[in-house]
């Protein structure tokens, strides 16, 4: 049977191995999918493309814009759409940013999926509705983009910094200052390491 499954799920805090930013490094199984790279599942792309339009403003690897839908109508594996289709979620919830990378493990099948996180729950929750959005467009069984966008966004609005505080964080990151929340539902935020 084709699936996805999300084995573990670490939050990276501060400087780490990917970025100096916060993100979570999902440990992703994609199992017989790797057998099945995106441009050999009939309708993929078209479902993908047509459930996420948005999706043509990520550039990836060819750098340009469409370059993300060039590489799955190419062929790319599950865990490399993951990462963009979660990315992309985050964003129509209004949370900046597109860091991301899927990488191999040594383990057959097995990638590593990083992502920027803004909010630990929030990006949980944005990869748990990427993986079912992805599988949903290889099973060819509908997914309702709007309502998970809409359950996200509700996610920001009450677990985020509000906007003034997060204009000011905008800005930290914009100059490569790390910008650390000190309270989980407060506006209080350390600016550097104290360095």
């Amino acid at each position: 049977m084709k699936n996805i499954v999300i084995r573990d799920i670490v939050t990276l805090r501060g400087p780490n191995i990917w970025t100096y930013r916060q993100v979570l490094e999902a440990w992703v199984d994609i199992g017989e999918l790797e057998d099945f790279p995106s441009n050999t599942i009939p309708g993929f792309y078209e479902r993908l493309a047509a459930l996420l339009p948005s999706l043509v403003e990520h550039r990836c690897s060819y750098e340009e814009r469409g370059g993300f839908l060039r590489r799955v109508q190419e062929g790319t594996w599950p865990g490399h759409i993951l990462e963009h289709v979660t990315l992309e979620l985050q964003n129509l919830a209004g949370l900046p940013g597109g860091f991301g990378k899927a990488r191999e493990t040594s383990e057959r099948g097995v990638y590593k999926v990083v992502i920027r996180a803004w909010h630990d729950d929030v990006t949980r929750k944005a990869l748990h509705l990427g993986r079912d959005l992805v599988m949903a467009c290889i099973d060819d069984t509908p997914f309702d983009v709007a309502a998970a966008v809409e359950e996200l966004r509700d996610m920001v609005d009450s677990c985020c910094l509000g906007p003034s505080t997060a204009s000011i964080v905008d800005a930290a990151d914009d100059r490569d200052i790390p910008a650390i929340r000190l309270l989980a539902d407060g506006n209080l935020v350390q600016l550097g390491y104290g360095g």
